[in-house]
This record gives structure tokens, sequence and C-alpha cells, in this order.
């Protein structure tokens, strides 16, 4: 059986003085929570097994900015990082990947282009193309939204994991924007019907508070890695005493 893997998520906010780490509550209520790399470089001592860096304001200025956030955390992070925001072609997934990122992940160009997730798993292999899925409840079903929570689709998010893990997608960042930030827990209903449906790896997102949370995702929500954001960046659950509480209860991590 694969580890379950630990995620520390860094959402970057490229405007504000060349890129400062931000978090917010269901993609609102925005603060700072220090510099990306510093945070990259400390998550990578702590234990975590993968970094992910989200372009929260993407533009075409702005993705320079994050290919240089990537270097410097390359120079001091040995884990795969993931990196999303603005990826429109297989040229601004080119840039991202020669700045050192292992992975890229994309969720609007998806949307709007399914073609897309085929044509950058054709290029660089499926194991490095994420594709991110930010889906809010409406009555029974789960709505894909795009541009960072700004716009609903009407696309259902599990026929939509269906179809994108077809296409190529080696695996799918799955958030809950009822839960981003709440502290509530991750959306065990959303994140198991998604890991129940696809065969590619499932990483949850939105909602952790207690390390109850993250062993409840991985048992119920059947999730393969969980991803965390401010309860790592401001201290409140440490990554070493979070693995050690999930072997403790028959997880396995690493």
């Amino acid at each position: 059986m694969l580890a379950k893997r630990i995620i520390a998520c860094l959402d970057c906010d490229l405007a504000v003085k060349g890129g400062r780490v931000v978090k917010g509550i269901k993609f609102k209520r925005i603060r700072y929570a220090g510099l990306p790399w510093e945070l990259a470089e400390r998550y990578y001592k702590e234990g975590a097994d993968e970094i992910i860096f989200l372009d929260i304001t993407a533009s075409y200025e702005r993705r320079k900015t994050m290919a240089e956030i990537v270097k410097k955390a390359c120079q001091k992070v040995f884990v795969p990082i993931t990196v999303g925001g603005g990826i429109k072609k297989i040229e601004d997934a080119k840039k991202l990947f020669r700045a050192g990122a292992d992975k890229i992940s994309i969720n609007t160009a998806a949307i709007k282009n399914p073609k897309l997730v085929q044509e950058l798993s054709k290029t660089f292999g499926s194991q490095a193309v994420v594709v991110a899925i930010d889906a809010e409840n409406r009555d029974g079903w789960f709505e894909c939204s795009i541009y960072g929570g700004r716009k609903f689709t009407g696309v259902n998010a599990i026929c939509w994991a269906k179809r994108v893990a077809k296409l190529g997608a080696g695996e799918i960042l799955l958030t809950s924007m009822d839960r981003d930030g709440t502290r509530q827990g991750f959306n065990l209903e959303l994140t198991k019907k998604i890991s129940e449906s696809v065969s590619i790896p499932v990483i949850a997102s939105g909602g952790a508070g207690k390390k109850k949370h993250f062993l409840e995702v991985f048992k119920k929500g059947k999730a393969d890695a969980a991803l965390a954001a401010s309860l790592f960046h401001f201290g409140e659950i440490k990554i070493p005493a979070l693995k050690n509480y999930l072997r403790r209860k028959g997880i396995n991590v690493s």
C-alpha cells in the first residue's frame, strides 16, 4: 500500500512585494502568512511529502515572479513541488518545469479547454499533470468553479473528475469551497465520491482543523493525500506531530 501524503499548500499573492503567502476563508477574507520560499523550506525540513504553490492572482506578468519563487524554493527544498495558477498553454508549463517544478496544476484552463489536459499529459507525462477541482455543494451535487472560485460553471465535479482522468490527468487536487478555511474538517462525502470514481490519486483540500480530520479523510474519504495551509502556516499543527498521530492510528505515512 502506498503511503498517504501530507502536503503543504502555499497560496501566493504575487501582487504583493514580489510574492507573499496568503490564506482566506471560503476563498475570501485574506490574511498574510509569510514568504513562500521560506515557508517551503520550513515544511520540507518538518517532513512535508510535497509542496504546492498556487498563484491566486495569476497573470502573464506575474508568472515570471512565480518562476523565480520556484527557483528560490528548489535551492533548499527536495520534495516534489507542484505549481498552479494561470497556466493556459504548453509554453506556460514549460517555464515552470524549467524553474524546477515537478508537476503543474490547472483548473480554469482545463474546464475551458479540456484538450489541454491531454496535450500536457502527452508532452510531460501524466505524472506531472494535476487537475484542480474547486467545488461547492448544490443541494445534493457539487458544482465546479473557475477563476479562483469567482465563477461557477454548471459542471458536475464528479463527472468532471472522471473525464479528466480519462484525458490523462495524473492526479486530482480536490478543494471543497464550503469547507475552505473553516477548520470544520474535510468534505468526506465529496472526497469519497471522487476517490471512488477515479483510479488516479486524489488530494483532499479544504477544512482541516484538527489531526483527526486528516485521519477521517484518509479512512472515510479514501483520499491518497491531504493538504493544509493555515494550520501549518501559523503553527497550529506541526507536520511531525501529525504524522506521528496518524501512524499511531494505523495510517501508513512516510
